[in-house]
């Protein structure tokens, strides 16, 4: 299945993609895409349902962000070994952990903002994790049975914020507007091997990041293992797990997002997100 939430900020409905790729509501039958509704039970229920009879949503609706009352929204750094390079940095020998504020989540394709005194605001194209069972000391062979499904993640970050301002990777990673989601979740079902996703993104019509999900320095099940040995994840946390190269930061000289950019962005089966650069307030 493909799930989402459309409607003006603030008053998102939850839906779904029907076979025709037509938006049906959803708000009759669960109160939003988040919490509960990521349950194994309730996705089988939404599963069974004859989408024809659900309301048909406008094709222009605005779509928010693919779930909802995100309780913590982490981030995998350095997770692609070129990607590190390109910064500068080592391969980490274990998977390196940051916080993005919750406060940053968007919907795909809504404007970017860049924050007062941004110098440096850069893209990140991203495979996102949405977990739909609690995991607490979970192996890697059981991880995957704790993920609801997929979606598309542009980590957008300041990288002034980020490493120039006493280290701190979350100052960096949690503007207003720094975490698009989705279009949709892309229920696990769906995603015959998370490993195998190509990935891309584009700066004003021009190629920045190409890449695949096999080229992860740990995969998606490792991550869900190693995360929930530190802390529980509970439904409808999103994990972010790093990006291929390609970002801003890695040009020769560094290229950043200023005002007037689009932003256009896609990983395989997830769909595609586009946003519009923007000063911020």
């Amino acid at each position: 299945m493909k799930l989402l939430r459309h409607g003006a900020k603030g008053q998102e409905k939850p839906g779904i993609l029907d076979q025709d790729g037509n938006i049906r509501d959803l708000s009759g039958v669960v109160a939003d895409i988040a919490g509960d509704t990521l349950l194994p039970a309730s996705l089988g229920a939404l599963a069974e349902l004859d989408l024809s009879t659900l309301p048909l949503v406008d094709a222009s609706s605005r779509l928010g962000a693919c779930v909802s009352g995100i309780g913590k929204f982490i981030c995998i750094g350095l997770n692609y070994s070129d990607h590190a390079a390109e910064a500068g940095l080592e391969v980490p020998a274990e998977p390196v952990i940051f916080m993005k504020a919750t406060s940053a989540v968007c919907g795909p394709n809504d404007n970017v903002e860049i924050p007062r005194k941004s110098k440096k605001t850069d893209w990140e194209v991203e495979l996102g994790v949405v977990i739909g069972k609690t995991a607490k000391y979970v192996s890697k062979e059981q991880a995957l049975e704790h993920v609801a499904g997929f979606c598309v993640v542009n980590d957008v970050s300041e990288r002034e914020f980020q490493t120039e301002r006493s280290g701190q990777w979350t100052k960096g990673k949690s503007a207003d507007t720094f975490g698009p989601l989705g279009p949709w979740l892309v229920t696990r079902d769906e995603i015959a091997d998370p490993q195998q996703l190509d990935m891309w993104l584009d700066v004003n019509g021009e190629r920045r990041q190409t890449g695949n999900t096999r080229t992860m320095v740990f995969d998606v099940a490792t991550i869900v293992s190693h995360l929930s040995q530190f802390m529980t994840l509970q439904p409808g946390d999103v994990i972010s797990t790093g990006t291929p190269p390609g970002v801003g930061l890695g040009m020769k000289p560094p290229v950043y997002l200023k005002p007037g950019d689009r932003i256009d962005l896609c990983i395989q089966g997830l769909g595609q997100q586009r946003q519009s650069v923007v000063q911020g307030d």
